[in-house]
């Protein structure tokens, strides 16, 4: 073993090198766990909102084995029906009549059996499109009306019900969710004795349109009423 000065020297300097290397990992290591000391908040907000937009799509159909009298049945129920929307309010720029679809039971290659007296079947949609939907919710509830004039409706669910000013409300609406997301993320802090700082990651998640009663089967886009909700997910650093 060589004991000279050198040696002796050798050892001191390996020995302060593990030293500096031992003292640069715990260093790292307890930066590393500083890093680490965070909490994740979820901040809520809703808000119930009106809809601002009616779509009901009404479809009607008529058969026959004369086309001239099934598309006479056809226009006289378009003009019942337009009748009764207008006469409740409704403009007439607001009704638009869709792609008319007929069909010819004979025209079908694959077709077995008899056609019976109904050749042809003739289908009509008529769209109404307005911002006045406490009118269409009214004239939904009345279909009965149109039943009495002597027009059979197809069942298509009824009218659509959509809120358009979402961009309106939606700065509110996150500014809510953060600032609930820091009060949760602050009780945190305060009930384990650390300092909450600041926001080291955050995600507004899915805005998300619901109906305000929340009853089993039935969809947001049938309810007049809904409510918009923002979850905001925050990560908060947290010090002694």
């Amino acid at each position: 073993m060589n004991s000279g000065p050198f040696g002796f020297l050798g050892a001191v300097v390996l020995a302060a090198g593990v030293a500096f290397a031992g003292w640069q990992v715990g260093t790292g290591f307890f930066e590393g766990r500083k890093a680490e000391r965070y909490v994740t908040v979820k901040g809520l907000a809703e808000r119930d909102v009106t809809a601002d937009l009616a779509m009901w799509r009404l479809r009607y159909t008529a058969a026959g084995s004369d086309l001239t009298q099934v598309q006479a049945e056809i226009d006289g129920n378009t003009d019942t029906i337009r009748e009764f929307l207008m006469s409740r309010g409704v403009k007439a720029e607001e009704i638009s009549l869709e792609r008319l679809e007929v069909t010819d039971l004979l025209a079908q290659a694959y077709r077995s059996g008899g056609i019976g007296q109904a050749r042809y079947i003739i289908a009509q949609n008529l769209l109404l499109r307005t911002t006045n939907v406490q009118l269409v919710d009214e004239l939904g509830r009345d279909t009965g009306e149109l039943v009495r004039r002597g027009v059979v409706l197809a069942d298509l669910g009824g009218p659509t019900y959509s809120f358009n000013g979402l961009n309106e409300i939606k700065p509110d609406l996150i500014a809510q969710a953060t600032a609930a997301a820091r009060t949760g993320a602050q009780e945190f802090a305060d009930n384990s004795g650390s300092k909450l700082g600041g926001i080291l990651r955050a995600n507004q998640g899915v805005i998300v349109i619901r109906p305000r009663d929340n009853t089993g089967g039935v969809s947001q886009e049938s309810q007049l009423e809904k409510t918009v909700r923002v979850v905001a997910t925050v990560d908060y650093s947290l010090s002694d």
